[in-house]
């Protein structure tokens, strides 16, 4: 299924070539440090088997690979050439790897197979149907006792929010995060039958890692 003009979920371009140094820009210099923290708390460890929903450049599939090790997998789907060719770069060539070139939000072919599901900056770019497609698909590549945790913006009050913050949000995100920042991520969770719901806040409060366990 094709992203709506809403969305900004496909990146292309110009954007795909220099994400990494486009984000860097935005974040001050922050976005590779929010990812690797949140990646360890997501409670990943050795041997653990993982699947990413849009992986982008590899930034977070770099921080998987360290901590799995040699007798873990990690599964990386993104739908950019450009930024599937630079994960591969970044992580290189193991045995325990794969980058594939599929949708996120469309069937895919894994079933029971993974302890921990994770997306960062993904989440909010999709229309709701999509966001609980994904959060199916999660569902059905985990193993019983494994967490989906999304990395992404949290909940606030987008009007008396930081001048910066709001700026971004409302004239250079995509309409979707605005609505995302007001929705009730844990309801989806609950929605899609994950248990446990759980959140970890970052960056004074804006962003946040909310994971849930499939029973």
């Amino acid at each position: 299924m094709a992203s709506s003009e809403r969305s900004k979920v496909e990146v292309k371009g110009f954007e795909a070539k220099y994400y990494d140094e486009l984000m860097w820009l935005i974040t001050l210099g922050q976005y590779h440090g929010l990812i690797r923290r949140s990646v360890r708390d997501t409670g990943v460890s050795a041997g653990h088997h993982v699947i990413e929903f849009g992986c982008g450049t590899g930034i977070a599939a770099s921080e998987f690979v360290k901590i799995i090790g040699p007798n873990g997998r990690y599964v990386g789907v993104d739908i950019s050439p450009i930024m599937l060719e630079k994960a591969k770069k970044k992580v290189g060539d193991l045995p325990n790897v794969a980058f594939l070139s599929l949708r996120a939000e469309e069937e895919l072919p894994f079933h029971d197979e993974f302890d921990i599901a994770y997306t960062s900056f993904v989440f909010h770019g999709f229309e709701q149907p999509d966001r609980m497609a994904l959060l199916k698909n999660a569902w059905e590549a985990l193993r019983s006792g494994g967490k989906m945790c999304i990395f992404d913006y949290a909940s606030f009050d987008i009007e008396k929010s930081n001048p910066i913050v709001k700026y971004f949000i409302t004239k250079v995100e995509c309409p979707l995060a605005a609505e995302f920042v007001m929705s009730d991520l844990g309801e989806m969770f609950r929605d899609a039958g994950f248990t446990n719901y759980s959140e970890k806040l970052y960056a004074h409060g804006y962003l946040r890692l909310a994971c849930g366990e499939k029973p």
